[in-house]
This record gives C-alpha cells, structure tokens and sequence, in this order.
C-alpha cells in the first residue's frame, strides 16, 4: 500500500511517503525552493503545493504517481464553516475553502499520471494527532493537539488504542492558544507563523508580572477546553515594530503569556489523563514546539513519558495524513524511525559536487577526528552528514558546530546566523552522560523538544549553551543510532574534557535549513565557518594572505 500526504493549506507545506505502513521519506518544500516556510499562510497561497517534496518523495521510492493507493491531504474542507460561523472574521476563508476543494485536481495537474479520485481529504487536527499518535514509539497514547486553527477547531485531545483514534475534546474557534501567541508575536514586533519561537527565547528574560491579569482572561474549562479572548497586548507594553528595541515590559509580557499558556497547557493535559489513565501522551501541532511548555507537561504531570513530534508544526500533518489514511486501509504502521527522512548523497556524488565547484577538499582518515580538532581548536564547523531532518531542529545531519566553554561564542554564534542576541543554542550531548550535565526534562531527548536545567558546576564549564534562566534544550545523541556524531563528541571531550557541543541549525537568517551539498557549499562561502564537514570530506576556510 503506497500513500503520500500532502500538508498545503496555510504553512510550512511538505510531502510524506508511507509504503506498506513503513515511513519511507518526508521532507519540507522550503528545503527545496529555498522559501522559508515554503510559503506565507495567506488566503491566496492555498492552491500552492509541495510539488518538489512530493516528486521527490516518489522518485526516493522509485513509484510514479499512478503507483499510489491514496493522496492524502491533511485539511478537509467539507469540515469549514463561514468565516462569521468560525468568529475569526476572515473572510480569506472563503478562498481557502475554495482552493482546498479543488486539491483533487490540483495536484493531478502537479503529479501527472495521479487519479484525482484517489485524493483523501484528512481533518487537520486526526493529521496532527496521527503524526503523533501512531509515529511514538508507544503503540496505545493519549494524544493532545494544539495550534493556531484548523478547519473549526484549534485542540484536540484523544487516545489511540491499537492505532485507532477516539477523540475525547475538542476546542471550537475562535479560541486558540497558538493564535494567541501568534498575536503576541506580532505585538513584539516578529513575523506571525514564524518567530514564536523567539518570543519563548524573550520570555526567559521577564518576569511574568502580568500572569494574574491573564490567568482571569486565558482559562481552561472542564470540558477539556479552554477560553482565550481576544487580547489588547498594547496595555501591557506598547507595541513594536520590527526590529525595535524591546523593553523590560516587553520580555515580562513574553514571560506572563508563556506562564499562561503552561498552565493552560497543564489543565488540558490533567484532564486528559484523568480520561486514559495512559502511560505516554504524544504532542503535535504548533503549540507542541514550545519545548518549555513540553518539559512542565513532562514534570508536572502523571504522564510517564511524553513524546513529541520533531515535526510538530503543519509540515508534520503530511506525515500524519499518510498514516491515517494508511491505518483507514488496513494497514500496520510502523513508528517514525527518526526525524532523518529526507534527501542524503553518496560519497561518489558529494565529491562531484566539490569537483564542480572546483574547490580545495580533503578525505582524512577520520572525518569526526578532524571536526573534534578544530572545534577544540575554537572554529566553527558546518556538519552535513546522511539524509536531512523532518522538522525544524537540527539533529546532528545539517547542523553548525562549536564550542559550548567560551562565552563568547553566543554572541559569535548568533553573529554567523545574523540573529538576534538574545536567541540561545542548544547542547548536543552523549545520550549516557546527559544525566550528570542536564536534569528535568526527560532524558534520553532525540529531537530537541524539552529544556533541561544545567547543573550549577557545570554552568560555567557550558556557559554557550546555558541559557540565561540556567536551562539548556538539548539534543541526546546514542551512539547505535548516530555513530558517527557520537565518535565526534568523544574526540571532542578526549581534547577539553566536555563531553558536550553547540549544535544549532546549518543555515543563516531567513533562509531555510541547508538540505543538498549545494546549499551547504553557499552557506560555507558566505559566512564565517571555518570548516565544512561534508560526508567523509572536509573543505578548510583560507586563510587571507597578506599582499
């Protein structure tokens, strides 16, 4: 049985193959059209497709189009009411409505050879929670979905139980947590559907001052709900444009509004539980990427593990469409086998692309060696190895490395990247020694969706990585399933003694993540890296010789 998903209706559109229930590839269109997000979440962007990642995911399986059993595309329109019956008052609505009826055909024209009969529409929170629910590694979970919207609805919360969904509750629009944050994120001057992340980061500079006021204002009701009116952020801190300075007022509304929405969070998964009864909750769609949020959930809760989706945001309602249309044909599914399901190169290609370019490279004996070197050395590594990551954290394939000892290198590393200062980098940790440096949030943590409190003796050994509020959101790595990462951090720790490296995401500001050898050539050319791991090959910075 062969379905591809397909996620295109607001952002962050991607494509998904799932043959004989195995999870084959899934990939992000921005990481071939080289457009962040892919696309904006406008009315009049619906009708775009993920054309690239979707042909690519065919030609990785080696299938055409006709080949494919189902298509299944993660929104159904049938579910949408009228922008008056939504209380959100878009009238865009009406042309995503529209585009989203017409999928079916647009996508034959995308995929020629493809029965438009064989597309399935999929409700878009069953999309999320099935990126969850039936890619943890748990068979039975509870499963709770948070974002900005989807077709009337922005929550779901349910249980699967041998890879069937019962849905438990449901939050109606216009109440939404993630559009509340994407409120606040465009109150502080960062791109909506974007930048939530960096009002998280701004948040551990506040205090959270406003939290009573809200608490009356955001709430949790006892159907498993919740009730989130609309907000005048402005009576609270004035509002910024972009690239404004933020105040004091600024980081304690980030900070009331992040406490908010971790209690909110909390409630919804108390009474979730008290429901189950479950082990494991699984956690997607967009709210599920505010690892400070998953990490309160963790230690808070009677849930015994807690796994989210590295995919978490709309890109991962490709993956979840699939498997739920796949599990609707009698198929067993198999769990997500990691978040490296993208595009990889042999050695013999990689080298072509280097002869191309006609650019000096290396082959040394050991390739992890050599990076250990230099980032002992204090340079900046660019690290390309095997298949791309599914979702927005680097994980050890497409990542910039150093060294976590010096402070400095914040400042350096968010220079390199062009972002703001107040951004932090995450740790990449040996799965066995994580215990000793990091506590709190679960432990091992593959995907880099929780943070971590850093022990006080090693904050000042860490202090890159350490963040200002003495939290880390860290990556652990295990050696059987990421050797040669692994290899790296021990000839790291052999040089310094820190069994710990920075790892944040290949690419620079406002450009997607690097994906194909020619992205990482770029990438190494314009910024300032002083070396390219690049599959077993390595490309060494000149140095400027003096006239």
């Amino acid at each position: 049985m062969k379905v591809l998903g397909i996620n295109a209706i607001y952002h962050d559109p991607a494509a998904a193959l799932v043959v004989d229930g195995r999870i084959v590839a899934a990939a992000e269109e921005e990481r071939f059209s080289r457009r962040k997000h892919g696309k904006r979440p406008l009315p009049w962007s619906a009708w775009e497709l993920p054309e690239l990642s979707a042909a690519w995911c065919l030609a990785e399986a080696g299938i055409s189009p006709e080949d494919l059993d189902a298509v299944a595309y993660s929104f159904d329109p049938a579910l949408m009411g009228t922008p008056e019956e939504s209380g959100l008052d878009d009238p865009g609505d009406v042309m995503r409505k529209m585009y989203a009826e017409k999928a079916p055909e647009f996508l034959a024209h995308a995929l020629p050879g493809l029965d438009p009969a064989k597309v399935r529409f999929v409700k878009h929170h069953v999309a999320h929670a099935a990126s969850a629910g039936l890619a943890a590694p748990a068979r039975d979970n509870s499963v709770l979905v948070l974002d900005g919207r989807g077709e009337a609805h922005s929550h779901l919360a349910g249980r699967y139980v041998d890879g069937r969904l019962e849905i438990l509750a449901g939050q109606a629009l216009p109440h939404s947590l993630g559009l509340l944050y994407e409120d606040l994120t465009d109150h502080l001057g960062f791109l909506r559907s974007s930048d939530e992340f960096k009002v998280m980061a701004m948040a551990s500079y506040g205090k959270p001052r406003f939290a009573g006021e809200l608490a009356e204002l955001i709430v949790a009701t006892e159907d498993g709900g919740f009730r989130t009116p609309k907000i005048d952020f402005s009576e609270f801190a004035p509002r910024l444009g972009k690239g404004d300075d933020w105040t004091e007022d600024h980081a304690d509304l980030a900070a009331s509004v992040q406490q908010r929405t971790e209690e909110v969070l909390l409630d919804l998964a108390r009474w979730l539980h008290e429901r189950t009864g479950d082990r494991t909750l699984t956690l997607a769609g967009g709210v599920a990427l505010n690892c400070v949020a998953n990490t309160r959930i963790f230690a808070e809760t009677p849930f015994e593990e807690v796994w989210v989706q590295p995919a978490a945001g709309d890109a991962g309602t490709a993956l979840g469409s699939a498997l739920h249309v796949a599990r609707g044909l009698d198929e067993t599914t198999e769990p997500m086998p990691g978040a490296d399901l993208g595009r990889g190169w042999s050695d013999e290609e990689i080298e072509r692309y280097l002869t191309t370019a006609a650019i000096e490279y290396e082959r040394p004996r050991d390739v992890a060696d050599t990076v250990a070197q230099v980032l002992a050395d204090n340079g900046i590594v660019a690290w390309f190895q095997g298949r791309s990551e599914y979702g927005p954290r680097a994980l050890g394939h497409r990542s910039l490395l150093a060294h976590p000892g010096h402070e400095a290198n914040l400042e350096r590393m968010n220079d390199v990247k062009g972002r703001e200062q107040f951004r932090p980098v995450a740790p990449m940790v040996l799965a066995e020694r994580a215990p000793e440096i990091f506590s709190r949030g679960p432990i091992p943590s593959r995907y880099m969706l929780f943070v971590h409190d850093v022990a006080p003796e090693w904050r000042h050994r860490i202090p890159t990585v350490t963040h200002v509020d003495g939290t880390a959101r860290i990556q652990t790595v295990d050696r059987t399933e990421e050797p040669l990462v692994a290899r790296m951090l021990e000839c790291f720790e052999r040089r310094t003694g820190l069994p710990v490296v920075v790892n944040t995401s290949l690419n620079t500001a406002g450009r997607p993540m690097v994906d194909d050898p020619r992205d990482a050539l770029e990438c190494f050319g314009s910024a300032p890296v002083d070396l390219l791991a690049i599959g077993p090959f390595v490309v060494r910075r000149r140095k400027p010789t003096l006239a």
